[in-house]
């Protein structure tokens, strides 16, 4: 395994971050755990989970994924070990089974906070994240932005500061990141910590993948001269950039087939541009899903690829790819198919 140090920490993170979205929907607590075990054996020391979790989201298994977590560490000892990484909901516009009503409150966030150190099992989160903003913007399968003159939504970003502060100063919080973020809302962050001394946000977690590079547009830049790192999440766009959907082999429970409402990543372009990234995935004797994830992990901005499994031997291909470089020349080449079909799933 490799390691990077989570930015404006003291803390090193394996390259290779260990999602968790699918224990207690796709897959079960004894599969949560045996996968747990295999990446931490590998080197992985940064899993990612949520509040929210599982995903497709709902009340009957909102909590079980950090729950599975927290049975894990009890079983295992191993809490120490890893860099845990969790997130609050947010609003209800992404919530439609109500975790709660208000947004970024006080009362919000010691709700949030609390649950989950309880169903984690453990005193304190290293990495907590803001799953995506108060703010309306153009997060979640949007490119454009349109401002909404009647939204009444005012900053509260200093507050959402000084909030987490007091959780960090009791020792519940070690670090803070961002989720599913945009430049302004990443700079005004850094802004409280320039001019007020407030807590500095580490990471952001975004889509990023060989479909979706929206983040070097504006972020990528953020990221490298703030230091502020990428958490990558969906690197093989909900599984569209794997082998099976080509070749047309275990689609019976993948997660476009099952979840359909999930269709970002089905139109006409992605797929166009997902042939050719596999065409010359084969040229160069890799997988599809190895091409895509090595392609990731060359990024300097990105910090550890969010990678998730349903699967065993999904998981073990998805952490071998941290063993890959590619050349010059196939970098050369994904961008001149990027070039021809830039970002069709935003």
């Amino acid at each position: 395994m490799k390691y990077n140090k989570l930015p404006n920490s003291a803390l090193e993170v394996s390259r290779i971050c260990l999602g968790t979205m699918t224990w207690g929907k796709q897959n079960t607590e004894a599969e949560g755990h045996a996968q747990m075990d295999y990446a931490f054996a590998q080197g992985v020391n940064f899993f990612d989970t949520a509040e929210l979790y599982a995903i497709p989201k709902e009340k009957e298994t909102q909590g079980s994924t950090e729950t599975i977590i927290g049975n894990w560490f009890k079983k295992s000892g191993n809490r120490e070990e890893i860099v845990l990484a969790s997130k609050i909901a947010g609003p209800s516009k992404f919530n439609e089974h109500s975790i709660r009503e208000e947004g970024f409150t006080k009362t919000a966030f010691e709700d949030a906070l609390h649950g989950s150190l309880k169903r984690l099992q453990t005193d304190y989160i290293d990495l907590y994240q803001l799953h995506w903003p108060d703010r309306t913007t153009n997060c979640f399968g949007h490119r454009d932005y349109v401002h909404n003159a009647d939204e009444n939504w005012k900053d509260n970003i200093q507050e959402i500061l000084q909030i987490l502060e007091g959780f960090i100063k009791q020792g519940k919080l070690r670090y803070i990141g961002l989720s599913n973020e945009v430049p302004w809302g990443v700079m005004r962050f850094l802004e409280e910590n320039k001019f007020n001394g407030l807590p500095r946000i580490s990471t952001v977690q975004n889509p990023y993948n060989l479909l979706n590079r929206t983040y070097e547009i504006g972020l990528a830049e953020i990221s490298m001269r703030e230091n502020v790192g990428l958490l990558p999440y969906s690197p093989l766009g909900f599984g569209r950039l794997t082998d099976k959907y080509i070749e047309k082999n275990g689609l019976e429970d993948a997660r476009i087939v099952l979840f359909p409402e999930m269709s970002r990543y089905n139109g006409k372009q992605s797929l166009e541009a997902t042939q050719k990234y596999y065409d010359l995935a084969k040229q160069n004797n890799m997988s599809l899903a190895t091409l895509a994830l090595a392609f990731i992990n060359a990024q300097p901005f990105v910090t550890s690829n969010i990678i998730g499994a349903t699967k065993m031997d999904q998981l073990k291909e998805n952490i071998e790819s941290i063993s890959v470089e590619l050349s010059e020349e196939i970098l050369s080449e994904i961008n001149e198919i990027h070039n021809a079909i830039p970002n069709p799933a935003p």
